[in-house]
């Protein structure tokens, strides 16, 4: 499967999200009132018939106590390969064929570049295509911890607090992610560009 391909995956993020909200015994409902959605929303994302925006997935995971290593999983769909040792090589690199993926809201598409699950870092290729957008104007993001972003290609807007920013082909950013924020696309050309969380474990609710 090529790179551009990978955008076709499902996410499979609904259940995981599902047994977590089971093992604290919360209902569907109650979820959503906590995260200001609707049940059905919460329903479709568990059943992984919806991808989540960028702001629904960080409300969940926040409200779950999860981290988003979490609900990147370390499953993998790949094609019955002959079975050979792995080399210690192999265990530490993610090539675009074998990294994770999760497909969000908007044609947001957020690539794992950790081999494996980190729960103290993300390290993050993310596409934003044309009109993608982490959340709605009016539905700024928070959570624990501090981003840093390199943009490749396009051009990236960024809202952090009331101060807004125009990211292009090799500006970078770092911001406090406490602070109300939201990423879009800018212009007629999608976004390229890593993204580095780190301490995103700092606050789950218990």
């Amino acid at each position: 499967m090529t790179t551009t391909d990978r955008s076709l995956e499902p996410s499979k993020v609904g259940r995981r999200l599902r047994e977590e909200r089971e093992r604290r015994g919360v209902s569907l409902r109650e979820l959503a009132r906590r995260v200001g959605v609707s049940p059905s929303l919460v329903s479709q994302i568990e059943l992984d018939r919806v991808n989540p925006s960028v702001s629904t997935l960080y409300a969940l995971v926040t409200e779950l106590g999860l981290t988003m290593s979490d609900v990147f999983g370390d499953e993998t769909q790949r094609e019955p390969q002959i079975v050979r040792a792995k080399t210690e090589k192999e265990g530490l690199v993610a090539t675009p064929e074998t990294r994770s993926v999760l497909n969000l809201a908007s044609g947001v598409r957020w690539e794992r570049l950790t081999p494996q699950s980190d729960p103290e870092v993300e390290f993050l290729h993310v596409v934003y295509p044309v009109g993608g957008e982490s959340c709605s104007e009016d539905a700024l993001v928070t959570h624990g911890g501090r981003e840093y972003g390199y943009v490749s290609s396009g051009t990236l807007g960024v809202r952090v607090g009331f101060d807004e920013y125009v990211l292009g082909p090799g500006a970078s950013i770092a911001f406090d992610s406490s602070s109300p924020h939201r990423l879009w696309t800018i212009g007629d050309e999608p976004v390229c560009a890593i993204w580095v969380v780190i301490g995103r474990a700092a606050d789950p609710r218990t």
